[in-house]
Parts: structure tokens; C-alpha cells; sequence
């Protein structure tokens, strides 16, 4: 249970809280850029419009065309080398609408990390208020439930026409970036536009096709004719006749990057420019082939081995081949246009074109493929000791060194989790393998943490139990005192033993770690938790406090929510509702601050608001608080049933003071479903058997409230948002057809609709969706 990441993309966490001692690494070179200057010349060139390389063909009829089309969507679809990139950017610099730029990359395919793109890009054109990159991510922030609706209505609000594009889309592999991406289109506003880049058809297309909202420009459309042809040769100092020009166009058959190949090869044989030929449609492997043998040998060795970057700087490129004149060797490739592109003004970031680097990549693989792990390692070192661990992290899972790889990803993985990137840290996992996270028990615990926040009573029984069958003596490496203190903690949070383990073993991990310990707070409150269970109410809060104070102390906002809400329900039960007022302003404080909106602690404060405007006459406040409470409740399970138990049954008293027995008995009998599993749970069983009695004997049978969804109806409900199918919906949930049909039919029900668009309406003004 850590705090939330800084609102950088792809750019070191700067961690107040439950950061590793000792863990950051200094730069190797004196005058060495920080993290922070680094990451942010990344951002700069990830959200900047990319500088026209020289001699670059105009398309300039084609981007008049896509400007005046008045569609929402410019498709631009085609193989590698076709100048998509160039294109979008020759649109760009043609355009008096603001431009919102992202150049997307694999770490894009994360959901959350994608709409942080591309609201930083929106902000950056002038347009989205200051919180909006900020709200995009956060603690348990949910993706189509929250983040993306809140991105989809600042682009709805827009005061003026933009253009939003989108570069590389085909580094977006997830269904679920490209569900995000289908609702931020629906909300290009009529004058605006989204233009994207693509290698593969975009799935966004046949919709949009169908409504005559897309226009499709395609290889045939930047294909090149005989006079770019002549430009694309001038501009290497060959001239060419006409039929020269023709015939070398027709070879290439237009393809941009074959043109600019020949030009390179005829510039060294101007005898015979027109001579270029091939089977092969795109003449690829004959082309490069000439571009690359004809360097010296220690610029073929250069462009090989740097093949393994995305990007390429001077300082990166001299750590990956220490031997290397690097700067050197960049200026020289970009003065000779070898497909090197600047990623900045400056010219200290550059990457090669997509389909050059391919091939390079091809050929390193064939003539040096011992040397690849050692490259990548020596980039992961790099990057590491310039706190850009994730970076880091992508190297050296092209590595054998899974040891290293899991160690660093035990450091990360729970800060980032955290922070909102779920798809990051299961892309982590599954490139690690089940087996080496075995290998690795302390990492084996942050995967198991994953799965109690989310409520994955799938896969979360299982790792537990790989979890207690470990032994490790090592130093864990994620901040916790010891592995078996991290253990404790894990099982107490789980409380699969009972109340009597869970007390032993918050006990014994408050023993463990020490006062500076940055889980020093979550060991407190487990034990706190312990003690409510126990029916140890004056040891429950004064511990809580304790905890909640620590929490602020060292910045691990996690904790602080559900420890000042249990803290108001206990001053509340006491009568003392000015102190309880107090410890719900700060948890629904720290929500705000901290987007923990969706996050299972939040749980309980959302519960205290909503009982405390309650006593004050609030009954909008009231009603407020309870939606954003049952909105959240699909990730308590039976993984921490305490939690689950409590914020239910707190929640079920509200509703029955306010008369909806309806809700309060489908939270009653959620509960029940819990204590199934996890019978054991202290006065928690003896509190739910006395509201039920009265629950019973009180509330009127024949209640004219509405049921509300279950967690299961919530969990389908953000994808009706979407325009996914009832078999798509079932895919992505992994549920059978049949279920989603079911429950969409039960949401359309208990929210007195008939079809999507009013049930999204309608769940948006109860609360259920969005703000």
C-alpha cells in the first residue's frame, strides 16, 4: 500500500513515501542532466510535432483535403516508410486550430498512461483545465469509469476547434486503449478533428466508415509521383531526366522510403541513379543492404548495435557502446540523413525510422546476436542510474537476467500499480513469469497485493498460497523491514486465518518495522483493523491515529482515507460528530488530492461523508457520498473481508436510516456472500446478525426504492460508454454472452431506462459514472 506516482509521463517518480532507502542512483558524468531534466525532454519530444526532415515532399493538396473534410476522424493508414508521421506533421504545421501532438510509444498501452497523454498533449495546445492530466491517474482511479469520461467532456467543452493527433497508434495493442481511444472520438466536437497514424486499420474505423465520419488516406494517397520523386534526388544532389524519374518511381512503385533509399545509393553511384531495382515490391533488403554496407565499418557496427534504442541519445549511445565516439557519430548520420530524426529542437534526442531500425534490429540479430543481451543491459544501466528505472525495466526483459529484471520490478511495481498503470505492471508480470515472481517471494507479495486491491478472487487465493510456502532471507527490496514482515502484513490484510491470526501477525509486522520504515503505517493500521475485530475500541483508535499520523507524516496517502473515516465512525457512534467532521474532511481531502476516488480504502470515507451529512440535514450531500461509495464497492471481496464486511455494513445503516430497504438488504446480502468465505470475522458476524434482526422487524418488505446494481452490474456498467458489442463487452470480462445480455437488461431496469445512451445518462447523474 504505497502512495500515488507524480503526474510525468514516463519520467521517474519523485516518491515522498515508500521509496527503497538508498535506491537512487546518481549519473555517472559530472554534468549529467537530472531524471527530472531528462524526462523532460522526453515529454518535450513526445508531445512536440516532429521537425521536417530537409528536402521532405509536401503533400499539400492531400492535407487541405483532410482539413476541409469536416470528418472526425483522419485515418491515416499504411505500411512502414509511406511518411505517415511526415504527413500528420506537414497537417500540423498547416493548421490555425491548436494541435494537441502525442507520438505514442509501447508504454502508451497501458490505459491510464494513454489518457495522461493525451490530456498532457491538450493542456499543452492551450486547451483542458490545470487538474486535468492529474485526474487521469491515481490511486484505484478507474480507467472507463472515471478517467475517461472526465477526459471525454473537457474535449466535449472545448471553447475552440482543435486537432488531436495521434501518431503511431499501432503501438496501442490492449482492447481496452483502444475502448478509451473509441470514447475520446465520440467527443471530438463538430470543427475539431482527431488524425491518427497507423500501420494497421484502426479499429475505430468501420463505425465511423458507417456514418461517413472518417476519411481514409492510405499508401496509395502518399505514394509519390515522378516530380517527388526529382525533389526527393535534387535534395541529394542527383539530377535526374524525367524518365529517369519515372522509371525509378515506378520501381518503388512510390513508396517514400525505397525513393529516398535510391537517392542515398545514386548519390554515391551517379552514373546510374535509375538503375535501382528489385523483386521484391518494396525493395527493402536490397536498399538497405546498399544504404548499410556502403559505411565504413564502424558506422554499420554503431547503427547495429544502437538498433536496440528507441530513442538515442549522445550519453545513452556512449553507455551502450563505451567505445564509441557517440555524439560524434550521431551529427555524422544526421549531416548524411541516415534515417536519424531529432526528437528535439536541440538535437540531443533522436530516434531512427521505424522500418530502418527493423532492419537493423534483423541484422544485428544475424551477425551479432551474443552481443544483444549485454546492449541492453548496458542501456538498462543507463537509464537506471538516470532514474528512468522503467526504461530500465523494458531493457532488461529483452535479457536473460531475469534476477536483476525482478528485483527492479519489486522496487516498482506496487508505486506504479498505485499510480493508476494496472496494464504496466501486469505487462511486467507476464513478461517476468509466473515462475521467476515464485523465485522471487517478495515480488510473489506486491502480486498478491494486486490482486486484494482489485478484488481478483481469481488469481489472488492462489498467490497467496504461493506466498506462505516461501521462504526468502534476502533484503525484499520493496521497502518492507523483512520478507516475513511483508508476509505478515500480506496475511493479516487478508485475514484468512481469522481475527486472532490477523491480530499475531499485524503484531508481529509493527515489531518489524521500525519507525522510520515506510510501512510502518500499514503494519498500524492492520493491527488497528485487528483490534475492531477483537471489539478493542479505545485500542482501535488510538492506533488508528497513530497510523493515520504516520501516514501524513511520511506522505503514504493510501493509508490516511479509511483510517480517519473508521476514526469518524467510532467519534460518531460516541456522539462526538465536530471530531468526526474533522477526520472526514481530511480522508475526502486526501481522496480529491490524491484521485483515490476508485481506490478500496475510499470505501469507508465515502460511507462517513454520506452518515455524516446525513445528522447535518444534507440529504444531497447524502445521496452524493453513498453513490460514489457503492460505485467503488465491486473491488471489496472476500480477499480483505473485513473491509469488505465493515464499509458494507456501514453503508446498509445509512441506507436504512434514510428508508431504501431495498439496498440496504443487497447489501446485507452481499455480505452474507462474504461471510460464506470467511466466516470468522469477530464482532463483524455479531454487527450483521443485529441489523439484520432489525432490518427484519423494521423496514417495510414492499419498499418503493430501487435495487441497486450489484459489483458485477457495476463492473459491465462503464462499458456501455463504449460501442463494443454484447459479445465484445463479454470478452473483455470474460464472461459468457448470455451474462452480459442479462445484466445489461438489469441495469436497464433499476435505472428505469431503455437503452444505453439513457443509461449512461442516467448513471452519470446518479453518480455512477464520471465525477
Amino acid at each position: 500500500m504505497t502512495t500515488g506516482a507524480d503526474q510525468r509521463l514516463h519520467v521517474p517518480r519523485q516518491a515522498r513515501s515508500r521509496t527503497v532507502k538508498g535506491s537512487k542512483v546518481t549519473a555517472n558524468t559530472r554534468d549529467a542532466p537530472t531524471p527530472a531534466d531528462l524526462g523532460q525532454l522526453l515529454l518535450d519530444a513526445k508531445f512536440s510535432v516532429p521537425q521536417p526532415r530537409q528536402g521532405t515532399v509536401g503533400h499539400s493538396d492531400l492535407v487541405e483535403t483532410a482539413r476541409s473534410s469536416g470528418c472526425r476522424l483522419i485515418a491515416v493508414t499504411a505500411p512502414a516508410g509511406y511518411g505517415k508521421s511526415t504527413f500528420l506533421a506537414q497537417c500540423a504545421a498547416a493548421e490555425d486550430r491548436p494541435v494537441a501532438w502525442v507520438s505514442l510509444d509501447p508504454f502508451d498501452d497501458d490505459p491510464a498512461t494513454l489518457l495522461a497523454s493525451v490530456a498532457s498533449a491538450f493542456c499543452r495546445a492551450g486547451l483542458g483545465s490545470p487538474d486535468l492530466v492529474s485526474d487521469m491517474r491515481g490511486q484505484g482511479v478507474s480507467v472507463l469509469g472515471r478517467a475517461a469520461p472526465r477526459l471525454a467532456a473537457e474535449l466535449r467543452a472545448s471553447p475552440v476547434p482543435f486537432v488531436l493527433m495521434l501518431d503511431d497508434l499501432h503501438e496501442l495493442q490492449s482492447a481496452v486503449c483502444h475502448d478509451v481511444l473509441g470514447m475520446v472520438i465520440s467527443a471530438i466536437p463538430r470543427g475539431s478533428q482527431l488524425a491518427a497514424a497507423s500501420r494497421d486499420e484502426q479499429p475505430e474505423l468501420p463505425r465511423l466508415r458507417a456514418t461517413a465520419d472518417a476519411l481514409e488516406i492510405g499508401a496509395s494517397d502518399l505514394a509519390l509521383d515522378a516530380a517527388g520523386a526529382r525533389q526527393i534526388f535534387a535534395n541529394a544532389q542527383v539530377s535526374l531526366t524525367p524518365e529517369q524519374a519515372i522509371a525509378v518511381t515506378g520501381r518503388t512503385e512510390g513508396w517514400p522510403v525505397g525513393l529516398y533509399l535510391a537517392a542515398l545509393i545514386a548519390k554515391q553511384s551517379p552514373d546510374q541513379p535509375q538503375t535501382v531495382s528489385g523483386e521484391d515490391r518494396y525493395v527493402a533488403d536490397y536498399l538497405y543492404h546498399e544504404a548499410l554496407t556502403r559505411q565504413p565499418k564502424a558506422i554499420q557496427r554503431f547503427l547495429r548495435r544502437t538498433a536496440v534504442l528507441d530513442q538515442l541519445s549522445g550519453p545513452l549511445c556512449q553507455a551502450v557502446l563505451p567505445t564509441c565516439a557517440a555524439d560524434v557519430q550521431l551529427r555524422r548520420l544526421e549531416a548524411h540523413n541516415l534515417f536519424l530524426t531529432p526528437l528535439d529542437r536541440e538535437r540531443r534526442w533522436y530516434r531512427y525510422h521505424a522500418l530502418f531500425r527493423e532492419f537493423l534490429l534483423g541484422e544485428l540479430h544475424r551477425t551479432e546476436p551474443d552481443i544483444i543481451a549485454t546492449l541492453h543491459e548496458r542501456a538498462a544501466n543507463w537509464y537506471e542510474s538516470n532514474g528512468l528505472p522503467e526504461q530500465a525495466v523494458e531493457h532488461l526483459l529483452q535479457t536473460t537476467d531475469r534476477d536483476r529484471a525482478t528485483r527492479l520490478v519489486t522496487k516498482l511495481a506496487l508505486p506504479t500499480f498505485m499510480a493508476g498503470q494496472l496494464a504496466t505492471v501486469q505487462h511486467w508480470y507476464r513478461s517476468i513469469g509466473d515462475v521467476h515472481i515464485e523465485r522471487h517471494p517478495p515480488l510473489a507479495v506486491l502480486r498478491c497485493w494486486a490482486t486484494v486491491l482489485t478484488g481478483d478472487v481469481a488469481e489472488g487465493p492462489r498467490w497467496a498460497a504461493v506466498v506462505d510456502a516461501a521462504s526468502f532471507d534476502g533484503v525484499p527490496g520493496d521497502g518492507s523491514a523483512s520478507f516475513d514482515s511483508a508476509r505478515a502484513m500480506l496475511r493479516a490484510g487478508m485475514c484468512a486465518a481469522g481475527p486472532e491470526a490477523m491480530m499475531a501477525d499485524a503484531t508481529f509486522a509493527v515489531g518489524q518495522e521500525a519507525a522510520w520504515s515506510p510501512y510502518r503505517d500499514t503494519a498500524m493500521w492492520l493491527l488497528a483493523q485487528a483490534h475492531l475485530l477483537a471489539g478493542h475500541l479505545e485500542e482501535a483508535r488510538a492506533v488508528f491515529t497513530e497510523a493515520s499520523a504516520i501516514a501524513v507524516e511520511m506522505g503514504n496517502f493510501d493509508t490516511i482515507p479509511s483510517a480517519e473515516a473508521q476514526l469518524a465512525w467510532l467519534a460518531m457512534d460516541r456522539g462526538s460528530w465536530q471530531e468526526a467532521a474533522g477526520h472526514v474532511n481530511l480522508a475526502l481531502a486526501t481522496i480529491e488530492d490524491n484521485r483515490m476516488h476508485d481506490y478500496i480504502c475510499s470505501i469507508p470515507a465515502f460511507g462517513a461523508a454520506a452518515r455524516l451529512s446525513l445528522h447535518d440535514g444534507d440529504r444531497k450531500e447524502t445521496d452524493r457520498q453513498l453513490a460514489r461509495a457503492m460505485r467503488s464497492r465491486p473491488t471489496a471481496t472476500y480477499l480483505m473481508p473485513y473491509l469488505a464486511v465493515r464499509a458494507r455494513l456501514q453503508l446498509a445503516r445509512v441506507y436504512f436510516a434514510i428508508a431504501d430497504a431495498a439496498t440496504a438488504r443487497q447489501l446485507l446480502r452481499e455480505i452474507e456472500d462474504i461471510l460464506l468465505r470467511r466466516p470468522a470475522l469477530g464482532t463483524l458476524s455479531d454487527d450483521t446478525d443485529e441489523f439484520r434482526r432489525a432490518l427484519d422487524t423494521i423496514a417495510a418488505p414492499g419498499s418503493a426504492s430501487p435495487l441497486p446494481l450489484t459489483p458485477a452490474e457495476l463492473r459491465l456498467l462503464p462499458y456501455l460508454q463504449t460501442h463494443l458489442t454484447a459479445d465484445m463487452i463479454a470478452k473483455r470480462l470474460f464472461i459468457s454472452i448470455h451474462t452480459v445480455k442479462t445484466e445489461i437488461k438489469a441495469i436497464y431496469r433499476k435505472l428505469g431506462v431503455s437503452s444505453r445512451d439513457d443509461a449512461v445518462r442516467k448513471a452519470k447523474e446518479t453518480g455512477l459514472l464520471g465525477d
